[in-house]
């Protein structure tokens, strides 16, 4: 349940900017650096179930939908969605920020799981919007996770 749209501690929960930056966690999340890739590699004889095990983590993470492109250059990218009543971008208050800190949670637990199986996960200069859709996600009423990008053999949902 929302409060009245006219309560000034709601607005301020939602739309007020955070005195210091470290009291909102996606802030303090970015600043930590990712583990190294374990040099065992685990070997992965289906794709298709690689990835259906990649989506079931990232739904229990707590993303709302999860897609998979295929970069063309053996890489994947994964798109995680986080189910969000805000704009993460135009709302900066620490309320409208949760979607973006559970998907900093998702994307940055997926990643080291891929690394822990010895496959490199890296950040995506692409255009998330573009890889959702090409990812055949639909973004309405929700925030864009952090794209990973990894070698790990996927099997895609869309091509870049």
């Amino acid at each position: 349940m929302r409060p009245p749209r006219d309560d000034p501690y709601w607005d301020a929960f939602i739309n007020r900017p955070p005195y210091d930056p470290n009291n909102v966690i996606p802030h303090a999340f970015k600043q930590v650096q990712p583990g190294g890739v374990n040099p065992v590699r685990t070997e992965v004889h289906s794709p298709n179930v690689m990835a259906q095990h990649v989506k079931e983590l990232a739904h229990f993470y707590g993303a709302q939908r999860v897609g998979i492109v295929a970069l063309g250059d053996g890489r994947s990218a994964i798109v995680c969605l986080m189910r969000s009543d805000y704009d993460t971008t135009t709302a900066h208050g620490v309320g409208a920020q949760t979607p973006a800190m559970k998907g900093l949670f998702a994307t940055f637990t997926l990643g080291a799981y891929i690394r822990e199986l010895g496959y490199t996960t890296e950040p995506c200069e692409l255009e998330a919007e573009d890889l959702a859709h090409k990812a055949r996600l639909v973004c309405k009423g929700t925030h864009i996770a952090d794209i990973i990008v990894t070698d790990l053999p996927l099997e895609p949902d869309g091509k870049l």
